[in-house]
């Protein structure tokens, strides 16, 4: 294990690097799961995007908040986001509203967390006129009409953003997904969960694509918001093929993590624009905008938050694959992947499901499965399929960790919507496609009162 004691003293090593992932590894025992989603506000009457200024904006939102035990999260004089008892409020790019929730043991208790901070906004943004709805991407607005959040790493990633991709800002400003953060207790662990979860990572993007629309109307994906992947910043996203090889480990990642280009260095609240520049530079002091200062550990965590994989690995796994959506689909993620994350035999089986997939299986899956869903195929077989499987499998897991609510009701329950749309082979987007070409009668206003929470 690295000296952490003296790092900031002498240049980062590889080892040091590798000792930061390392260190996540946990006895089973202590596994714990952190669930996060992100949510488009609204006004209520005009379906406008909501600017952080203003007594009825994301500010007014945020100090409204604090009456439920809420404390502020600054960034100089500026109210970025809000921390309780080990959950997070904050602020994406173009406004999307996200609740980071606390490590937690059970199902049941992360979506009780849901509940109440979903509860919490409405009492809130009620008083204020706005309306919160669940999408992958915003179904009306142009990325002239969305707001810019008032936060430094924000600034930087617009400006940079279009150097790399063509559809980086909208990544950033029309977006919104639903997250699950996951433990493991060694490094063949983390290499084995790894692998599972980043080949089936576009099966998860199937089961809840839910981002049909953009600007008004269809938009020819199922998924735009996995789309808006494809081509964002090839540095920085994707399936990582690495972690298919043999010998991948916590170093490998370390590797990788450095090869990413830089976004910025934060000093105190201010952030110092670097994009493109090498971390392997920093570490020998060779950054421009900060002449001999060497890199710490802390800046070395802050870097790997600008990775953007399917996958990610910080001292856990975040599972990245999936559009946002109702409270029933906010609490299905975390418990989809909790299934197969904290049992062993639901491990093997879910690898056994995706291990004989070649790098083009596995390519071609991501590549398809935004505009064809469940209808998408890989190796021989259809992702509806595959997604039956994995869906029991993850079933068998919950039941086996046998965590019980108060009405003696196991985690499987949060599994019933997405075993309803594998059986269909229906997806949420298709359903939201019915109804644009139905009952609403082409009138995409209807999204904000049919889908808002």
């Amino acid at each position: 294990m690295a000296d952490t004691a003296s790092v900031q003293e002498r240049q980062l090593t590889l080892d040091d690097l590798t000792a930061y992932f390392a260190k996540g590894s946990k006895p089973k025992e202590a596994f714990r799961v952190g669930a996060e989603h992100e949510k488009f506000g609204f006004y209520l009457g005009s379906h406008e995007p909501v600017p952080y200024e203003g007594d009825k904006g994301v500010h007014a939102l945020l100090t409204g908040l604090q009456r439920f035990g809420w404390t502020p999260v600054m960034e100089g004089p500026t109210i970025i986001g809000l921390e309780r008892n080990g959950a997070n409020v904050s602020l994406e790019p173009g406004g999307q509203f996200e609740l980071s929730g606390a490590p937690l043991s059970t199902m049941h208790e992360i979506c009780e967390e849901t509940g109440q901070h979903l509860d919490e906004v409405k009492t809130v943004a009620d008083e204020l006129g706005l309306g919160f709805t669940g999408l992958g991407f915003s179904p009306k607005w142009t990325r002239g009409q969305v707001p810019i959040m008032p936060k430094g790493r924000y600034v930087i990633m617009r400006n940079y953003m279009p150097k790399v991709g063509n559809l980086g800002l909208d990544m950033m400003l029309r977006t919104c997904t639903v997250q699950a953060n996951l433990d493991f207790s060694s490094e063949a662990d983390m290499v084995a969960k790894f692998r599972m979860s980043l080949a089936l990572q576009p099966i998860a993007t199937a089961l809840f694509a839910n981002s049909p629309f953009t600007e008004g109307k269809p938009n020819g994906f199922l998924s735009a918001r996995a789309n808006v992947w494809t081509d964002t910043d090839p540095n920085r996203t994707g399936l990582l093929d690495f972690v298919f090889e043999d010998g991948f480990d916590f170093e490998r990642y370390a590797r990788y993590a450095l090869d990413v280009p830089m976004y910025f260095v934060k000093r105190g609240d201010k952030y110092i624009d670097v994009a493109g520049r090498s971390f392997r530079d920093f570490i020998e002091g060779k950054l421009p905008e900060l002449p001999g200062e060497i890199a710490t550990m802390k800046d070395f965590a802050d870097h790997t938050t600008t990775a953007f994989p399917e996958v990610r690995l910080k001292t856990y796994l975040e599972m990245r694959g999936a559009d946002a959506g109702p409270w029933s689909r906010l609490c299905a993620l975390p418990a989809l992947w909790t299934g197969v994350f904290y049992d062993d035999a639901a491990l093997a089986a879910a690898w056994d499901l995706c291990k004989d997939w070649t790098l083009e299986d596995r390519e071609g899956l991501r590549r398809d499965v935004p505009k064809l869903g469940l209808k998408a195929q890989v190796a021989g077989r259809s992702a509806q399929d595959v997604a039956k499987d994995f869906v029991a499998v993850a079933k068998a897991g919950l039941k086996n960790r046998a965590q019980l609510n108060g009405g003696f009701l196991d985690e499987t329950i949060y599994l019933g919507e997405l075993e309803q749309i594998a059986d269909s082979g229906i997806t949420p987007a298709e359903k939201l496609l019915s109804l644009y070409n139905g009952a609403w009668g082409g009138d995409i206003e209807r999204v904000f009162t049919d889908c808002a929470y």
